[in-house]
């Protein structure tokens, strides 16, 4: 399958030159469009669907909502890794074109995804265990991942660390946004009681806690091989 490289310096430059509407999350490139009403956030996406389809690529994953419309656009190669591919910068492309010719605008600063990592020091064994719970098919994991193929649920990322005693939290969310709302969506969440916990890795992730300590990071695509 084409695919970009593992650097997210090629996509982020696409975006940067001709791709204002979109960003890049953990997998899909990623797109939000405000709509006036069901109609004609329907009538877009359909016209979503038939470009897409015409193109060759398939159904992308389309989300309509009160209000707005989420497109996520990514490839999906033999093993079942999900990438940004040349053909998902062109359909982004044509979908920006098209949002355009439905009066849409587009809200880059809102996209987001929610991925769940959990710390693992082999995910061979706790992956068949998620993904045949959460998916209903122990077949679900691709490397370091658990991916719902129909996107019911958030993919479950295992994060490998060395073996060692259990500690008291395994589990985080990692909120994946776009690079220009992370730092206010920070703000807000330190002035809800929360603490910074590691900026180190900042831009690519910031690791907060929650007032009971609970840790959760904030991640974007910038600063990423």
């Amino acid at each position: 399958m084409d695919r970009i490289s593992n650097s997210n310096s090629e996509i982020l430059a696409a975006i940067a030159a001709e791709l204002p509407d979109w960003r890049k999350l953990a997998q899909p490139l990623a797109a939000r469009y405000r709509t006036g009403d069901a109609v004609s956030g329907a009538a877009f996406v359909a016209a979503v669907t038939q470009a897409s389809v015409a193109a060759g690529h398939g159904v992308p994953e389309i989300r309509l909502a009160p209000g707005v419309v989420d497109i996520g656009l990514y490839g999906v190669d033999a093993a079942g890794a999900r990438w940004v591919t040349p053909k998902d910068l062109e359909l982004a492309r044509v979908i920006t074109g098209l949002a355009h010719e439905h009066g849409l605008g587009a809200a880059p600063d809102e996209v987001t995804q929610v991925e769940i990592a959990l710390d693992t020091a082999d995910d061979t064994v706790a992956g068949p265990f998620w993904a045949a719970l959460l998916t209903g098919d122990a077949g679900n994991t691709v490397h370091d991942s658990a991916f719902d193929p129909t996107n019911r649920v958030p993919s479950v990322w295992f994060q490998r660390t060395d073996p060692h005693e259990t500690p008291r939290q395994r589990w985080h969310m990692d909120l994946w946004l776009a690079p220009e709302s992370a730092r206010s969506r920070i703000r807000a969440a330190v002035a809800a009681g929360g603490t910074v916990v590691d900026d180190s890795g900042s831009p690519s992730y910031t690791v907060l806690a929650d007032p009971e300590g609970n840790r959760v990071c904030v991640c974007t695509a910038v600063g990423r091989d």
